[in-house]
């Protein structure tokens, strides 16, 4: 029980890190405030589905312990969806509702077809 602990609190601390890296990264390039978390969000979908994928039909193909430092710590690290309703939530606040309920509905529209498309991925790698 231990080692299933450690593995989400180390793997959440790395995914944290690393959408907070994106985040700032993509903020100086892209010059818009919310295209990190746009970023993560869809990255973490793909990656998801992909995982989703390779362990539906593979139920040993990752031990317990290296799913859960993946998909809770560091997917769940990584991917944010509260940071994303903060945000859309500011965007109505300051009179944006357009924006901000447009940006709402393409990431989860997106993230959704980024699940898709990561799930496709692992489908058609282990039919090629």
């Amino acid at each position: 029980m231990i080692l299933k602990f450690l593995s989400v609190f180390l793997g959440g601390g790395m995914g944290a890190l690393l959408r907070y890296a994106v985040s700032v990264s993509a903020k100086k390039v892209f010059m818009i405030p919310v295209i990190g978390t746009f970023i993560v969000n869809v990255a973490g979908c793909f990656a998801i589905g992909f995982l989703f994928g390779l362990t539906l039909h593979k139920i040993d193909a990752l031990p317990h312990t290296v799913k859960l430092f993946i998909t809770v710590g560091i997917l769940g690290g990584l991917t944010t969806f509260s940071t994303l309703n903060v945000e859309v939530f500011e965007l109505i606040k300051s009179g944006k509702i357009f924006y901000g309920l447009s940006y709402m509905l393409i990431s989860c529209l997106i993230g959704l077809l980024f699940t898709f498309g990561g799930y496709w991925t692992y489908i058609k790698g282990i039919n090629s």
